[in-house]
This record gives structure tokens, C-alpha cells and sequence, in this order.
């Protein structure tokens, strides 16, 4: 993986976070303006929420917040203090809430760990570990939920049938193939063989169209390699922690949503296993966004998903969801990155 720091710092740009603020606000007030059952009552309704629900939504996201941030330190060995932890987990964030989530931040946090004074090797491995272990969370974890779902996982939305069908299944249990196939190809590659991953990158890349990136190929198979040193050989003390961490990070997300909910309408538990599983499905639909942190798409799909628990209140509930899960991130980024730049860059330099 080579860091570009100009296009990395493009990224990291606290600019940036208007783009997909507009984005949001632009879909929330089409909303607004085509739905007939939309008004200024409607909005009134954001009020009628428990305070006890809004409060365990909040506590809620603050528990995942809490869980990067000590998983981040359990993968790096401890080498970042708390304080060092919480930048990096923010920043990392904000990398990811303004690049389309296809994208994501994967080569942000990488930069971001090695300027933290962690060498570029360990940086990589750590970075992969925890994208191997986030799709190992939807991989195993999607066919449980779904399971316990009762097949009461696709909604059904006129809107939905309209505009995609049955494509959204199919889009779906395509999307959880290649999450696996990747997920697997890249355990083998870290874990078991990495050399022979880069023998077979390395072929992949001789074929005629696609030599000139045979170079950036060589490169990620030596950095596979470097990864992998880093990780084989580590004690269940070490692995058991951050797979716990994933798995408590990911309900906690999810969790979240439920808790808002919650917040306006009484649910029985099956409901709140529905929707703790249509979250996942979501999940997928977000992920192939072309907007910065799926702004604008996640506002829209929300109604579709989750319309029928809450009524009235969809559309109240649909912002606070993303005032809750989303928007922060950008500020917390934009008055977090300054700070960072300076501790990272010119207090070194000063010394």
C-alpha cells in the first residue's frame, strides 16, 4: 500500500464535511416535499420520544465509540495510549463518513497509525486485521441474525418493488458471497500463505493488460508478507479481546437503531431481531453508496426498512438516526484533525 500524503490529506480535509451535510439535508428535504404525509406535525412528533430511549441510543453509540477504541489498542499491542487511541479512531471515522463507503478509510488509518510512530508494516497488518474481522462479524454473524429473523428480513415497500424487485435479495446474498470469498482469500493470504499469494498476485499481473500495475502488486505482496510476520504466532490472549471488541463494536451499532426505535414505539423482542436484521441488509445497500458515508442513500433506504415499526414517526426518527450515528463524526473530525496535524507534524519538527 503506498501513502500518497496529498491524497490522503484531499481526504482529510475538514472541507470536505459539507459535501455530504448537503447531500443529507437535500434528500431529507425532497422527502419532506414529495411525501404528503409529511408536515409540521410530523416533525413535532421528533418530542414524543422516551427520554429514557434517546438516552440508551446515546449510550449505546458511545459503547461502540468506546469498543474502537479499545480494540484499536488490543490490535496495536497497547503501543497507543487512551488519548492517542481516540484520534485515531476519529479520525479514522471522519476518513470514512466523507469517501463513499465502498471506499472507506482503509488507507487513511494506515497513514494515520504510522504517523502515530507505528512502522509500516505493523500499520498494514493491524488495518487488515480489523477490515478481516468486521466482514468475519457479517459473514458468520448475517446467517445466525437472519436465521432468528424468520425470513422477515426484506421489507416489503412498494417503492422498493418498484424500483429493484427481488434484486435487492439477490443483491444481497451476492454482496455476502463476495464479502466471504474476499474475507477467506485474505485470512489464507495473512495467516497460512501469504508468499503464495503473492506468487499468485504476481501472475494475475503479468497478463498483458494489466502489467503496468504488476509494481503496486509486488509491493502489496511484500507488505502482505511484512503483515503477516506481524500477526502469525500470536496467543489466543491476544485474538480472543478483539474478537470480542468486533462482535460487541457491531451489535452496539446496530443496537443503536433499536433503541430509537424503541424510543417511539413498543416492540416485542421478534421485532427487535427484525430489525437488528434488516440493519444488516442495510448495511450491504449502504456499503455500494456512491455518496461520502452513504449520505443521502441511508436517509432514503431507512423509510423503506424500517416504515412499518414506526408509522408516523419514520421520518423524525430517520434524522435522529443519522444525527446520532453519522453527523457527529464529521464535526468531531473537523475539530479533531487540526489538533492532530499539529501534535503529529510540527510539535516533532519543533523538537
Amino acid at each position: 500500500m503506498k501513502l500518497d500524503n496529498k491524497k490522503i490529506f484531499e481526504t482529510l480535509n475538514p472541507n470536505k464535511v459539507w459535501v455530504p451535510i448537503l447531500i443529507g439535508v437535500g434528500i431529507v428535504f425532497l422527502m419532506f416535499y414529495l411525501d404528503p404525509n409529511v408536515n409540521a406535525k410530523t416533525l413535532r412528533g421528533v418530542f414524543d420520544a422516551s427520554a429514557w430511549g434517546i438516552a440508551l441510543a446515546i449510550f449505546v453509540i458511545l459503547c461502540r465509540d468506546a469498543g474502537y477504541i479499545y480494540r484499536i489498542r488490543e490490535i496495536t499491542g497497547k503501543r497507543l495510549t487512551w488519548m492517542r487511541a481516540l484520534y485515531v479512531i476519529i479520525l479514522w471515522e471522519f476518513a470514512s463518513a466523507v469517501t463513499p463507503s465502498i471506499v472507506g478509510g482503509t488507507a487513511v488509518a494506515v497513514f494515520i497509525l504510522h504517523k502515530e510512530g507505528i512502522k509500516l508494516g505493523k500499520a498494514i497488518a493491524f488495518v487488515m486485521v480489523t477490515a478481516i474481522l468486521d466482514n468475519l462479524f457479517f459473514v458468520i454473524g448475517a446467517p445466525i441474525i437472519l436465521f432468528f429473523a424468520q425470513g422477515n428480513i426484506f421489507p416489503a415497500s412498494r417503492v422498493m418493488e418498484m424500483k429493484l424487485g427481488r434484486s435487492l435479495e439477490v443483491l444481497f446474498w451476492t454482496s455476502y458471497a463476495l464479502y466471504a470469498i474476499y474475507s477467506l482469500i485474505m485470512a489464507l493470504a495473512l495467516f497460512y500463505r501469504p508468499r503464495v499469494f503473492k506468487w499468485v498476485l504476481l501472475k494475475i499481473y503479468s497478463i498483458k493488460w494489466l502489467q503496468k500495475w504488476k509494481h503496486s502488486a509486488n509491493e502489496y505482496g511484500n507488505q502482505i508478507i511484512e503483515a503477516s510476520k506481524e500477526l502469525v504466532g500470536k496467543s489466543w490472549n491476544y485474538w480472543l479481546p478483539i474478537i470480542g471488541a468486533t462482535i460487541f463494536i457491531w451489535s452496539s451499532r446496530y443496537l443503536m437503531l433499536n433503541a430509537l426505535i424503541g424510543a417511539y414505539e413498543s416492540l416485542s423482542f421478534s421485532e427487535h431481531i427484525i430489525i437488528f436484521a434488516r440493519q444488516v441488509i442495510m448495511w450491504i445497500v449502504m456499503m455500494i453508496s456512491p455518496t461520502p458515508g452513504s449520505s443521502g442513500t441511508a436517509e432514503f433506504f431507512f423509510a423503506q426498512f424500517f416504515a412499518e415499526f414506526l408509522a408516523g414517526y419514520t421520518f423524525v426518527t430517520s434524522i435522529l438516526w443519522r444525527l446520532l450515528s453519522y453527523y457527529p463524526y464529521l464535526l468531531l473530525g473537523a475539530i479533531f484533525l487540526p489538533r492532530w496535524i499539529k501534535q503529529v507534524f510540527f510539535k516533532k519538527k519543533e523538537a
